[in-house]
């Protein structure tokens, strides 16, 4: 296909064939024509699942028990975030955004220290119950989604050890990796929430399984969570 166009191109009369805006190197000018996730949410191809207020003071929400070498152990990990797209899907998940909020629950607490994503792979059956049916972000009905949500949910059923994906943007709650006693006089004032743009550069294949850990256990922590991804037959 052959495309040209002049530099600094802008006029048009609605009908005719446009020429195209070039730049400075021929480069083709682009603007969006509607917001940037509207097309896959309108088909109806995109879904978010998460954790409502829930106490993450547990080494199960760490990397201790998230990234055992041992399996056993391992399963018994619960992700602030989680996502189990089921072997036979046939479809991949593209992590859209994730969100995470993070508040004291007492004056003397532990931080969570850095967030991190583990990844597990080969998984056909997570059997725990409490697995959430995501939400469509168009429909707002908990239908129609291949994925499964494992925000908080043990890893029943586990196959497959867990690998470090990748440190995460998301953090929150105490920036102190020890006890500390807050007073009336001294409080600290802890990060309340994040979010992570990942835009589909994360992708969770069909057996895989995508969680979000603290990177040591945390006390006096609850969080809120949520994730949103596209969803793409294979």
């Amino acid at each position: 296909m052959l495309s040209q166009g002049n530099q600094n191109q802008t006029g048009k009369v609605t009908g005719q064939n446009i020429v195209v805006g070039l730049g400075e190197f021929s480069d083709q000018l682009a603007s969006d024509l509607m917001a940037k996730y509207y097309e896959q949410t309108y088909r109806g191809n995109v879904y978010s699942t998460g954790m409502q207020l829930t106490s993450i003071s547990n080494a199960t929400f760490t990397t201790a028990d998230a990234l055992s070498a041992t399996l056993a152990t391992a399963a018994t990990a619960t992700p602030v975030i989680g996502l189990w797209n089921p072997l036979g899907s046939g479809f991949n998940a593209a992590i859209l955004q994730a969100r995470l909020g993070l508040v004291l629950t007492a004056l003397t607490a532990t931080g969570c220290g850095g967030f991190v994503w583990a990844v597990y792979t080969g998984n056909a059956g997570i059997i725990v119950a409490g697995q959430a049916a995501p939400v469509n972000r168009k429909t707002f009905v908990a239908s129609g989604s291949q994925m499964k949500g494992l925000s908080g949910v043990a890893l029943t059923g586990l196959v497959s050890i867990g690998a470090f994906l990748d440190a995460s943007g998301l953090g929150g709650g105490s920036s102190i990796n020890a006890s500390e006693a807050q007073t009336a006089a001294g409080f600290l004032t802890p990060q309340i929430s994040s979010v992570e743009n990942i835009d589909g550069n994360i992708i969770v294949p069909p057996g895989g399984i995508l969680g979000l850990f603290c990177s040591t256990t945390p006390v006096a922590h609850s969080a809120v969570s949520g994730l949103t991804w596209m969803e793409i037959p294979i």
